[in-house]
C-alpha cells in the first residue's frame, strides 16, 4: 500500500488561516502557529462583540429616552411605569427614534404616560 502524504492538505488549512490573518503585523501574518492563535482569538472577539453591539446599542437607547423624558418632566423609569399602564406597546428603539427624530409626538407619549401614573 503506498504511502499518503498530508502535504496538500495541510497547506490548504494553513493558507485558509494565513489569509483570515493578512493585515496583522509582523509573524501574526506570516507564521502559520502564532497566526492560528491570533485568529482564534479575533474570531471569538467579534462573536462576542455581535453580542455586544446590542447591549450597546440599547443601553444608547435608554439614555435617549431618558433625556427625552426628562425634558417632559418625567424621568425614564417612571415613563415606561406610565407607558406599561396605558397599555401602549412600543419598543425602546422606536421611542428612541422618536425622541431625536419627533419631538411632539414623543410629547404627546411622555404626557399620556403622566397621565396614567
Amino acid at each position: 500500500m503506498a504511502r499518503i502524504k498530508g502535504g496538500m492538505n495541510a497547506r490548504r488549512k494553513h493558507n485558509k488561516v494565513l489569509k483570515l490573518a493578512k493585515g496583522y503585523r509582523g509573524a501574526r501574518s506570516k507564521q502559520y502557529r502564532v497566526a492560528k492563535q491570533s485568529v482564534m482569538r479575533a474570531l471569538a472577539s467579534s462573536f462576542a462583540g455581535r453580542k455586544q453591539k446590542k447591549r450597546d446599542f440599547r443601553k444608547l437607547w435608554i439614555a435617549r429616552i431618558n433625556a427625552a423624558a426628562r425634558m417632559n418632566g418625567v424621568t425614564y423609569s417612571r415613563l415606561m411605569y406610565g407607558l406599561k399602564l396605558a397599555g401602549v406597546d412600543i419598543n425602546r428603539k422606536m421611542l428612541a427614534d422618536l425622541a431625536v427624530n419627533d419631538a411632539e409626538g414623543f410629547t404627546t407619549i411622555a404626557e399620556l404616560a403622566k397621565s396614567k401614573l
